[in-house]
């Protein structure tokens, strides 16, 4: 069955733990699916993190690089309901990092336009903050 799936990250640092989303996420939209990559403006990721190290216009551009995607949209706040009423995904990848309020007021959205929510794991051995902490304490 084909799908249109949306996914959203920083992607300031691209690790392997976003590698196995975006794979999950195409298999999740079906050989015929969509998946739908949001790329969070550095607006949106300083709503709640620092700013991002590397620029939105490469971040976006590494985000369009990857196989597994079939459209990449800017994702203006780190809540990614505007988009989700903008393409209305039948499925949205979710991860373990957000907060479970923040989970639940996307799955009733989504219920309420007849879609799902796929929830990954946070690989929090790969995070990217993690790598900025570690590459900072190296030297």
């Amino acid at each position: 069955m084909a799908n249109i799936v949306y996914s959203y990250y920083c992607f300031d640092i691209l690790h392997i733990g976003h590698i196995i989303d975006l794979k999950k996420a195409k298999e999740v939209a079906g050989e015929n699916g969509t998946l739908i990559i949001g790329i969070l403006t550095d607006e949106a990721i300083m709503e709640k993190k620092p700013k991002p190290i590397i620029s939105f216009k490469e971040r976006f551009e590494i985000a369009s690089s990857i196989k597994y995607a079939d459209k990449v949209v800017p994702q203006k706040t780190y809540n990614p309901l505007d988009n989700l009423k903008l393409f209305k995904p039948d499925i949205l990848m979710e991860s373990t990092s957000h907060t479970q309020k923040s989970i639940d007021k996307l799955t009733n959205y989504m219920n309420s336009i007849g879609g799902r929510v796929v929830i990954n794991p946070y690989y929090k051995e790969q995070s990217s903050t993690k790598i900025k902490n570690l590459i900072k304490n190296s030297g």
